[in-house]
């Protein structure tokens, strides 16, 4: 697997996912995990049942994979991680244990007419295939299993049914699957639409916040030419003494300064901090956490910073700790911070995590911890800061100040 580095002291790439979005489909998976162990449950019986009417091998081949697959995607659906592949799995198996079963009973006359015990996991398997396919092939697939299931039913081997009560079976289930399919639909639609809403408010904040921003520029630089720029001009042209030209000639100067300054950068804060004091806080922080973070502190003494860049930094380092301890996942994870003063009056904050990991470039948009609490309130106090993370690969998020380039 590639590990995915993200650069996020810059630009963030335009998340591919969106938070209703996949909520949906974690519900559908975990009902679809919940429902199939309740349905394999009660088709135990039924399927202990009918062992005489089976092959020895075939039937116990058949149901360790329709109950494992079952019990895999119930696992999957709660660690929401390959539910959707599972799901597929078990869409194609069961399909192949209802076109395969004339061929996995020998003795039809121990049926007793009974109905094949796959039949009662038609619904499972429907909903399996529309949280795993396009609305196209669901339905497809929710059209063509009760058909293929109505055909065995007639047989010997599917219980000799009447073609009525075959077909009713057959009917009965697709009614039962494209209900699934509607409601499933619908709420994927729905739950579209509010991300549409929540990224268009988000559009709509951005621009307005751009204008204000352009606005309050727009005043500033007014204030700055009115009071400096076309006061100097004014002065120099009724200037006729050598003392009124002097005079023009200062104002003129001091003009010309506050317009560089107003050019240059603004200084945040002259105010600094000694590099342990960032050190304190963070453990102070750290003393408040359930989880044990491995802590290694080196040469913080003698490095000073910025005030508004420890604050930065020490948000921006507790939010990378408190997101570590609610998404690394379960299970034993093993997590670091490392403070350590750079050369120049810098330093690098370092939380690394074994834990279950993610795609950066997946976060959706309106997830803030990650982009704001951290990208972007690091890069304001003039930091960057390096995120690597990859599915199952654990995370890590590297601090650093002043942003590496000004180092370089």
């Amino acid at each position: 697997m590639t590990r995915t580095e993200t650069h996020l002291g810059h630009e963030v790439p335009r998340p591919r996912s969106s938070v209703s979005s996949a909520q949906i489909e974690t519900i559908a998976a975990r009902a679809l995990g919940l429902f199939g162990l309740v349905f394999g449950a009660q088709t135990v019986p039924i399927f202990l049942d009918q062992i005489p009417a089976m092959a020895p091998a075939a039937s116990i081949v058949t149901a360790a994979v329709v109950i494992g697959t079952i019990l895999v995607l119930a696992v999957t659906s709660v660690i929401a991680v390959g539910a959707r592949i599972v799901s597929a799995v078990f869409a194609g198996v069961y399909a192949a244990v209802i076109v395969t079963w004339p061929l996995i009973v020998v003795n039809p006359e121990a049926l007793d007419g009974q109905i094949p015990w796959p039949y009662f996991l038609c619904t499972v398997a429907t909903t399996a295939a529309c949280v795993a396919f396009s609305l196209r092939w669901a339905v497809t697939y929710a059209v063509l299993v009760p058909v293929a299931y109505s055909i065995v039913r007639v047989s010997p081997e599917g219980g000799n049914a009447s073609t009525i009560l075959a077909v009713f079976d057959g009917l009965y289930a697709f009614i039962l699957g494209i209900v699934v399919i509607i409601i499933i639909t619908m709420l994927r639609q729905a739950s579209a639409a509010v991300d549409a809403a929540q990224e268009a408010a988000l559009r709509r904040y951005d621009l307005a916040v751009r204008q204000h921003a352009s606005e309050v520029e727009r005043v500033r630089v007014d204030a700055l030419v009115h009071d400096s720029v076309l006061t100097t001009l004014l002065s120099a042209a009724a200037a006729e003494s050598p003392e009124q030209k002097a005079l023009a000639s200062r104002m003129a100067g001091d003009a010309i300064l506050r317009l560089d300054e107003a050019g240059a950068a603004p200084a945040e804060t002259v105010e600094t901090a000694p590099l342990p004091v960032l050190v304190r806080r963070v453990s102070a922080a750290l003393a408040t956490f359930a989880p044990d973070f491995e802590v290694d502190v080196e040469s913080v003494d003698g490095v000073e910073l910025p005030v508004d860049a420890v604050e930065a930094i020490y948000s921006a380092t507790v939010q990378a700790m408190v997101n570590s301890m609610q998404h690394a996942g379960p299970g034993r994870v093993s997590r670091s911070l490392l403070i350590r003063g750079e050369r120049r009056g810098g330093c690098l904050v370092s939380i690394v995590d074994t834990g279950r990991g993610f795609d950066p470039a997946d976060v959706p948009s309106a997830r803030l911890g990650l982009r704001v609490s951290i990208v972007e309130r690091v890069q304001s106090a003039g930091g960057s800061t390096v995120i690597r993370s990859a599915p199952g690969e654990g995370t890590s998020v590297t601090i650093h100040w002043p942003a590496e380039e000004a180092i370089a």
